[in-house]
This record gives C-alpha cells, sequence and structure tokens, in this order.
C-alpha cells in the first residue's frame, strides 16, 4: 500500500483505500439510497394514482435521477467527498494531488458510476479496481480523484532531527528576520521527510532551499557544508532565538550577579568603599582621591593628614627626603 507522492517529491502521507473497504462504502451508499428511493416511490404512487402511465414513468425516471445520481453528487461536493458509507468505513474522496474534490469531480464520479456500478452490477468497478494500482475505478479515472484512507496510524512525536553537534554558534551571527514563515515551513517539511526522499531527489530538494535561505539571509552557505546539514543548522538557529524570546533569562540572575560582585569589595563602617587612586604634583605633594564621594586629601611637606576619618598619627618630613604616609604603603619618587 504505496503513500501518495506529488511531483515536488513532497509525501502527502495519504493511502489510498483498496476493493474492500470501497465495496463496504458503496453498499452502505446503495442501501441507504434504495431505501429511500423504494420509500418515496411508494409515497408518490398513492399521491399520483390519477396519473396515466407515461406521466407516472416520466415521475419514477425523474425520482430515479434525483435520488440515486443527484443527492450522491450533491452530498460529495458539500461534504468534500465523504458520503454516509465512506465515513462509515473512514474513507475520502480527494484529486489526485490530495485537495479536496469540487462538483465537476463529484459529477463525473456519479455519472461514470451510475453505469459500472449500478447498470452492471458493479463488475466494471470491482475489475477496474483490483487492475489499478491504487485502487481506482473508471469515474476516478475520468474525474482526477482518489479514494484514500482516513484512519491510517500516524507516528507521534515527529520533529525536526537535531544538527550535529559541531554545528553549535556556528549561525549565531547569521540575520535571520528577513527569511519569510512560507520558507521556514517548507525547510521543515523537507528536514522531516528527507529519510524518505529519493537520495538524489533530496539533494537536489535541500540545494534549491538552501539557496532561497541563503538569498535571504544575505551571506552564503560556509565551504564543504552540504545543503542538508546547512538547513537543520539554520532550524536549530531560529528554534534557539525563539526559545530565548519566549523564556528570556530571569531577572534574579542578573540581581544575584552585581551582589556577588558587591560582596568581594571591602567593607567598612559606612558600606563597601572603592579603591582609592593617588597622583604625585611635587615631591612634596600627593594627593589622593576617592571616586565615590570625589573628596580629596592631601599630604603636605608638613606631614599634616587632612583625610575624613583618619586616626593616622602626622607624620614629619626631614628635609628633602621621601615622604611617607603610614596607612597607604605609597612612597612618592625623589
Amino acid at each position: 500500500m504505496s503513500e501518495l507522492i506529488t511531483g515536488d517529491a513532497v509525501v502527502l502521507g495519504l493511502r489510498s483505500a483498496r476493493l474492500p473497504s470501497r465495496a463496504l462504502a458503496v453498499c452502505l451508499d446503495l442501501l441507504l439510497a434504495w431505501v429511500i428511493y423504494l420509500a418515496l416511490t411508494l409515497a408518490l404512487s398513492v399521491a399520483t394514482a390519477s396519473l396515466d402511465a407515461a406521466a407516472f414513468a416520466a415521475v419514477q425516471v425523474a425520482l430515479f435521477l434525483l435520488i440515486l445520481v443527484g443527492v450522491p453528487i450533491a452530498v460529495e461536493t458539500l461534504t468534500h467527498g465523504r458520503s454516509v458509507g465512506k465515513l462509515a468505513a473512514g474513507l475520502r474522496v480527494v484529486r489526485e494531488d490530495g485537495g479536496p474534490i469540487r462538483f465537476r469531480h463529484a459529477l463525473v464520479r456519479g455519472a461514470i458510476g451510475v453505469v459500472e456500478i449500478q447498470l452492471l452490477f458493479g463488475l466494471v468497478a470491482c475489475t477496474a479496481s483490483l487492475v489499478s494500482v491504487r485502487g481506482r475505478r473508471l469515474g476516478d479515472v475520468f474525474g482526477g480523484t482518489l479514494v484514500v484512507r482516513e484512519r491510517v496510524p500516524v507516528p507521534k512525536g515527529v520533529s525536526v532531527p537535531p544538527p550535529p553537534a559541531w554545528l553549535a554558534g556556528e549561525f549565531a551571527a547569521l540575520d535571520l528576520s528577513r527569511v519569510p514563515d512560507p520558507l521556514w515551513l517548507s525547510v521543515r517539511q523537507y528536514l522531516m521527510r528527507a529519510a524518505q526522499l529519493d537520495p538524489a531527489v533530496s539533494r537536489s530538494l535541500s540545494e534549491r532551499l538552501a539557496d532561497d535561505v541563503t538569498a535571504w539571509t544575505g551571506a552564503p552557505a560556509p565551504q564543504g557544508m552540504s545543503a542538508a546539514v546547512y538547513l537543520a543548522g539554520v532550524v536549530a538557529e531560529r528554534r534557539r532565538r525563539e526559545e530565548e524570546r519566549s523564556f528570556p533569562p530571569p531577572s534574579g540572575t542578573r540581581a544575584a550577579a552585581g551582589g556577588a560582585a558587591a560582596s568581594r569589595l571591602p567593607a567598612s563602617s559606612d558600606g563597601p568603599v572603592a579603591p582609592r587612586s593617588a597622583r604625585v604634583d611635587s615631591p612634596g605633594h600627593v594627593h589622593a582621591s576617592n571616586p565615590v564621594d570625589g573628596s580629596d586629601s592631601a599630604s603636605r611637606a608638613d606631614g599634616s593628614d587632612h583625610r575624613r576619618g583618619s586616626t593616622d598619627a602626622p607624620s614629619t618630613d626631614h628635609g628633602e627626603g621621601p615622604t611617607t604616609r603610614r596607612g597607604t604603603g605609597f612612597v612618592p619618587p625623589t
């Protein structure tokens, strides 16, 4: 039972129905149609008892065309290919490309179905369905339709395969904002179905998609990297950026980092104290500036210290010798 593949090598995931399930659906539809037809025939025979035989025959033909031809066509058109029997059997009529049918498809199917199913008792329809690879009868061949199964087990958890580990951070600087969403969808579908495609078809399709992506990003793919690996890496990078936008890092992380940095500063009674910077104007005059409050403390040649809160005793200066400030460990040059 082969899956449907379009001309662009896209697997539709639809499986054509075979003769047993189709025969069950047709029998249910015909049984319901004939019950309605016979009930309306009895009701009209009583209501038109005064008509002659020719008029009664015309009413019968009109009723037959309405119930057994018109109603099935209308039902398949309005429900997009799901009659009562097909709904019970889990089937649906679709176009050859997998799209929903329209009135012209249902009209051709219904008109030819009257001949090959009802007038010829289904012999032609069964023979054509057995011969066809996809189980199509003559109405499907001329109408361009196909009966597919809807109740097919679908594999769960199908997702885009992860890229190689060595691609981590390779496309971090790539601008992906201009790539349109339909192109992303095409790339994702290709990556999910790449293992099911023919190698030559997969390679050509990946190269075409990679060219489209590079045309929007403005940056060519790295040399020596295959198109499939490039697409996998780009999709992984886009997913990483979306996750960062959707789940940003908590604000407490930055606050904790700031608190850890503050705890490494030397503490005093007034709080953390920033380091002081000193400058030398002359061998006997030293300024120490505090970048926190902008205050300057000067040590002059007379040895007096004017720093706020300082408990150091005044130092003495002997002539032209170097001036030494206790507590700072700073010795200005001579």
